[in-house]
């Protein structure tokens, strides 16, 4: 059958455009004996129909374990019969989808098999004799539970210690859960907010931040060097000797939300009216606890909480997307009430919805609510003496370079350092361990002491970091996405949804709305706006697209958009930048483009998704509160058409 089967692979190469790429990985996959008789089934079924276009997408490449490990479709364009089974009647496919640049039962055990040689291979370097031990998450989508329990089975087989949940739990609940255990590394089966048919495996090490370098690299390279021989003595799914983690680490993680708050007697002053939505996701299991225990009762969308792999009442599981979040704008307006929050599937990105004058609910955008945050979290770090009033370069706002510059503003104002770091908040969380390790060193050194960095109390790590390293205050992302304190090394919904129901009671409290609030930092820092633009190209032919635009920004940057010239091309991906910690920004395909009128833009390709983005900032000085209205609706006009330009401009590069 094998040898029938390259026969029609030679042959859909030489006439049906097989790429040559896709050619050799099928036929690599067809003579590797690991493939079960489900996917040989499904790979023979999609050769006779001589579908190239679906190969091609399944095959071109190896899926990239890249720096944070692998994301992609589970299930394919066009799915074959086994795959798919009774999908159209349950929703629910049978088998994940056959293919090299898929996640399937097959990547998903590579990628485990070389995650433990690395962990092991560290645990020799360090001299650790324990078994290296491994947390697994994972979120609603489909076969997330077979991945995760399937990565837990091939860690205990290899002889490790592998931890699983009971069902699904958060992102940042396995930040937390990592440092939490003391385990060496974890990961997180979720593809975030993609479509239903993509899933991921999302890496973290030790310290409970994503993998960066050079633990990133040195775990590719094993990945990368596991042979596909072999992986079916792995395939089957042994559970013994797995440990299911219990309520308490659900408990822990709760309090550590709850914590997040740093002055809860403001739920004691204002009547907080809030309503929440995890549309489908695992927002249902940390964030509404959370809450609860600062009593609040948050009033849930029904319609979305339960889990739900398709995410059937929204066209994106996105809280970016207005639409995601119109069930809970119904219920918020239909009771009055003064916030709405929305977590994404994984819950690790936060959206929300204000009222506004009108008793309707106003969209704010991730860049308004980091920037809200960073105020109010550096004038209350103030208010309680954690901070000096006149700041200090000893604490720092740290936030990715494509986040508004208005967070730059509103620290620099407040005397507080402003670190940026590439997009990922992998980077941010790097950060938080650098200054740990930096502050418990030094300690060490000055007093002979060791210190348990986690037992310290918010208050204790505030002002051993200002001693003898950098305080992390707050940071962020545009893409909706925000950490409070450093108790978890990733970005967190739950803590997010804590914190901006802080904020909104304060502001109840005192008699004004987020809104005023927002225009109050606008009138003190300037206006700012910004704008996404975006074009999406899927499979093999549209990532030769998106690179096209890279390379030509590099070989021929623009020259000139709407009448104004650029004034400056910083390209990331060449030049030496140095951030304010005297640390070199790797090297990445990221540019920013600055024009003389003071607008600005940065492009660069997504990690996650088949998409290039490009990121708008507007900027304008505003006299008085009565030019606010004015000068908002002319930064909105310019940015529009500055995006409308640029999205022409890439276009035409894609074919060039």
């Amino acid at each position: 059958m094998i040898q029938e089967l390259i026969a029609k692979v030679a042959s859909l190469e030489e006439n049906g455009g097989l790429l040559p790429a896709a050619a050799k990985n099928i036929k690599t996959w067809l003579e590797g004996g690991f493939l079960s008789e489900t996917s040989l089934a499904s790979l023979s079924e999609l050769l006779d129909a001589g579908n190239a276009d679906e190969l091609n997408n399944r095959f071109y490449r190896e899926i990239a374990f890249g720096t944070g490990g692998m994301r992609g479709r589970t299930i394919g364009m066009t799915p074959s019969s086994l795959e798919k089974g009774d999908m159209d009647a349950s929703g629910k496919p049978a088998h994940p989808g056959v293919g090299s640049n898929m996640l399937n039962e097959y990547t998903v055990v590579r990628a485990t098999l070389g995650l433990f040689a690395y962990a092991k291979a560290y645990h020799d370097k360090e001299g650790i004799v324990e078994a290296p031990s491994f947390v697994i998450a994972h979120d609603v989508r489909h076969f997330s539970r077979f991945f995760c329990e399937l990565a837990a089975s091939v860690w205990t087989k290899k002889g490790g210690k592998a931890y699983i949940f009971d069902g699904p739990r958060s992102t940042p609940q396995l930040s937390f859960s990592v440092r939490h255990l003391g385990a060496t590394c974890g990961v997180v089966i979720t593809a975030s907010h993609n479509p239903p048919h993509d899933n991921g495996f999302k890496a973290y090490f030790s310290d409970g931040g994503q993998v960066v370098p050079p633990n990133d690299s040195g775990i590719i390279e094993q990945v990368n060097a596991t042979p596909f021989a072999g992986l079916q003595d792995y395939i089957g799914v042994d559970l013994d000797g797995v440990t299911v983690l219990g309520s308490d680490l659900d408990d822990a993680y709760a309090d550590c939300v709850a914590n997040c708050v740093v002055d809860p007697s403001v739920f004691e002053k204002a009547d907080l009216k809030v309503v929440f939505t995890p549309i489908h996701g695992t927002g249902a299991v940390a964030t509404v606890p959370a809450l609860k225990k600062l009593g609040l009762d948050p009033l849930i969308v029904k319609e979305q909480l339960e889990f739900d792999s398709n995410f059937p009442t929204v066209k994106s599981p996105n809280p970016e997307n207005s639409e995601a979040l119109q069930m809970a704008i119904d219920l918020a307006e239909k009771n009055g009430y003064d916030l709405l929050m929305a977590t994404d599937p994984d819950a690790d990105r936060m959206g929300i919805a204000v009222k506004g004058p009108k008793g309707k609910m106003a969209l704010v955008t991730g860049n308004q609510i980091g920037s809200m945050m960073a105020e109010y979290r550096i004038s209350k770090l103030k208010e309680m003496g954690w901070i000096p009033q006149e700041g200090g370069q000893n604490c720092a706002l740290v936030k990715t370079f494509v986040t508004s510059p208005l967070q730059d503003t509103i620290a620099k104002n407040h005397g507080i350092k402003v670190v940026n770091t590439l997009t990922g908040f992998k980077w941010i969380g790097e950060k938080l361990g650098i200054y740990q390790a930096e502050a418990c060193s030094k300690h060490k050194a000055e007093t002979g002491e060791e210190l348990d960095y986690d037992k310290l109390s918010l208050e204790e790590r505030a002002k051993l970091l200002q001693k003898y390293s950098t305080y992390y205050v707050f940071g962020g992302e545009e893409s909706y996405g925000y950490l409070p304190n450093d108790t978890v090394r990733d970005k967190d919904a739950n803590a997010a949804c804590a914190l901006i129901c802080e904020i909104t009671a304060s502001l109840k409290a005192r008699g004004k709305s987020v809104l005023e609030f927002l225009d109050e930092i606008y009138l003190k820092n300037g206006y700012f706006l910004e704008g996404l633009g975006q074009l999406v190209y899927e499979g093999a032919a549209g990532a030769s697209k998106i690179a096209r635009i890279l390379e030509t920004y590099r070989a021929n940057p623009p020259k000139r958009f709407l009448g104004s010239d650029v004034a400056k091309f910083t390209d990331f991906g060449v030049e030496d930048v140095i951030d304010p910690d005297g640390k070199e920004v790797p090297k990445q395909d990221l540019y920013f483009v600055e024009l003389e009128n003071g607008y600005r833009y940065a492009v660069r390709g997504s990690g996650t998704e088949p998409k290039i983005k490009f990121y708008l900032f507007g900027r304008e000085e505003v006299s008085d509160a009565g030019a606010l209205e004015a000068t908002k609706s002319k930064t909105k006009e310019t940015l529009e058409k500055l995006k409308e330009a640029i999205l022409a401009d890439a276009r035409e590069r894609a074919e060039s």
